[in-house]
């Protein structure tokens, strides 16, 4: 099971990212997890919503450049070696991790969860399921 993560595009100036969340809050959408990135000029907000069809068309209504783009969230254990594991399994499977974050599991004690953009993400849920690892979705979150 993938996710469908949202990239925005941001100019690194004061109070564009009150914007999107404005945006977001506006249109009932509830953010699960997110982290951003930036350079001196822009940054890539990642997100993970709810509703990531209607958060891209309202961000876009607002003038904000996005792409959806699918990426892996698998469900740890809140221990120390909890993602150890996750890192051990791909390393030995070949998989190519371009970047991760994570975000706590909705109401769930001792766990957490880490979103995964791994190179290739049919050889990542291949992975994933002869792993036995827990994916989750957008809802879980």
């Amino acid at each position: 099971m993938t996710i469908n993560q949202i990239s925005v595009f941001l100019e690194n100036k004061s109070g564009r990212l009150a914007e999107v969340t404005k945006v977001l809050a506006d249109a009932q959408i509830n953010l699960r997890a997110m982290t951003i990135a930036d350079t001196k000029d822009f940054g890539i907000l990642r997100l993970v919503v709810n509703d990531a069809e209607k958060a891209c068309q309202v961000l876009e209504k607002n003038g904000f450049t996005v792409r959806i783009t699918k990426v892996l969230g698998i469900e740890i254990d809140d221990r120390p070696g909890g993602l150890h594991y996750i890192m051990e399994t791909f390393k030995n499977n070949g998989i190519s991790i371009e970047y991760l974050y994570a975000s706590l599991v909705g109401g769930k004690k001792d766990k957490a969860v880490v979103v995964f953009k791994v190179e290739d993400i049919e050889l990542g849920l291949q992975i994933v399921d002869r792993s036995s690892l827990v994916t989750v979705s957008e809802k879980d979150l």
